[in-house]
């Protein structure tokens, strides 16, 4: 397949759309029990789907409900049409396990290798993908549609970062994809061994965790790249849902396979266009799992106005955090990613850290664990606490502590970094 460009895959426009979510309701309501029972309770059949507006009177999908129904048991299809699972890591309770036909894996390609032809890739690139290989939906799914665009894949997998850098030199890598830590993380290595001129890389694609502005930043000055922003949920179809394109200007998704909602995350009632809330996400293309409203506790909003890149496809802004990974610190709101911005203002700090919520009488009192950007000595890291300090009181309205640990003491892996340890 030869490059295609942001504008490739035109809309179906309303309509189709409409009667797309029309048969999706239908297919669930007489294959998956749970569901319709959820459509009983509220008073509604699938003949009450009159047009897109009618979508948001529908009951909601939960991770409970995957949950609940482990491991497959809101299927909508023949158990026998199923040619791979992915899930999620369980890390709260039992894995959310996903499922996918064999049109599901095709139109899974066809989806990602539209987002990363948007992203900037070609079919000219050696693309490689440093992520974990197996039930976690990230690898093989760029993996797949990287291959659907017609890039070299190397499938280097999550880790062994001395081994990402050789294939790196040795096999001309010009795209990668990671999480941004770990992007983080080998812009330091790389920096540290004097090789960043050895190398080809010009794109970065990172997802799976919520990075801020400060760390794009940080990741495109240490590796000379273009950083690009990717969402995707295992739950939905896995990453491919949404994608910035190299304006960096909010995520592009296609309206013909995702209807994004924003709503309250409190009522759950939608909100309005710009207005920032939680996403909630219905599949319009699955086969096997399609999901109806699925509540992903992300926090974003839909951009009211175009790209600059002039394609014309809806946005999502960037993910701001998740609604369950807030923290309530003497009685204020605080979003991980708030700490990040003002880590990231104290120069010094490099953007390895964890908040630890720590019991305070009857508030709760966040301690920071900042690694410093080099070695330093005791009376260099007093003054980077203390200046950290005030940044984190300048941005998130709260007084934390600030223990500056040696370079390389927080744990680094392939998968998603760890930010909060309550």
């Amino acid at each position: 397949m030869n490059a295609m460009s942001c504008t490739a895959t035109a809309s179906t426009g309303e309509t189709a759309r409409t009667g797309r979510l029309q048969a999706l309701i239908s297919r669930v309501w007489n294959h998956v029990g749970p569901y319709r029972r959820k459509m009983e309770e509220a008073g509604m059949t699938p003949d009450d789907i009159k047009s897109l507006d009618d979508l948001r009177a529908l009951p909601f999908t939960t991770k409970a409900d995957l949950r609940d129904n482990y491991p497959l048991g809101l299927l909508a299809c023949d158990r026998k049409k199923l040619v791979r699972v992915h899930a999620s890591s369980g890390t709260t309770g039992k894995p959310t396990v996903v499922a996918y036909t064999e049109g599901d894996i095709s139109t899974w390609s066809d989806i990602l290798a539209h987002r990363l032809a948007v992203a900037g890739l070609t079919d000219g690139d050696v693309f490689q993908v440093v992520l974990g290989y197996g039930l976690f939906t990230g690898a093989l799914g760029f993996h797949c549609g990287a291959e659907r665009l017609g890039a070299l894949v190397v499938p280097s997998g999550g880790g062994f970062t001395e081994r990402q850098l050789l294939l790196m030199e040795d096999l001309s890598t010009t795209a990668f994809t990671s999480t941004p830590s770990y992007a983080l993380h080998l812009a330091e290595v790389i920096k540290a061994a004097g090789i960043r001129d050895r190398l080809s890389l010009r794109l970065g694609i990172f997802g799976a965790e919520a990075w801020t502005e400060e760390m794009r930043l940080r990741i495109e000055e240490d590796l000379g790249i273009v950083a690009i922003d990717s969402y995707g949920l295992s739950e939905v179809i896995g990453p491919g849902v949404a994608m910035e394109c190299p304006r960096r200007s909010g995520l592009h998704f296609d309206p013909d396979h995702f209807i994004i909602e924003i709503v309250d995350p409190e009522t759950g009632e939608v909100l309005p266009e710009g207005a920032q809330g939680e996403v909630v996400i219905t599949a319009l293309s699955k086969e096997a799992l399609p999901v109806i409203r699925y509540r992903t506790r992300d926090l974003s909003r839909l951009l009211p106005a175009d790209c600059p890149c002039g394609c014309g496809e809806p946005r999502l802004e960037r993910i701001k955090g998740r609604c369950d990974d807030m923290l309530i610190i003497r009685g204020v709101n605080v979003f991980p990613s708030q700490v990040e911005v003002a880590l990231s203002r104290v120069e010094g700090l490099s953007l390895h850290y964890q908040l630890h919520v720590v019991s305070g009488g009857a508030m709760k009192e966040l301690k920071v664990l900042c690694e410093a950007g080099a070695p330093v000595s005791e009376e260099e890291a007093l003054s980077l606490s203390r200046r950290a300090v005030k940044a984190i009181q300048a941005v998130a309205t709260i007084r934390a502590s600030v223990e500056i640990l040696a370079p390389g003491s927080l744990e680094r892996n392939g998968g998603k970094a760890v930010r909060v340890v309550r």
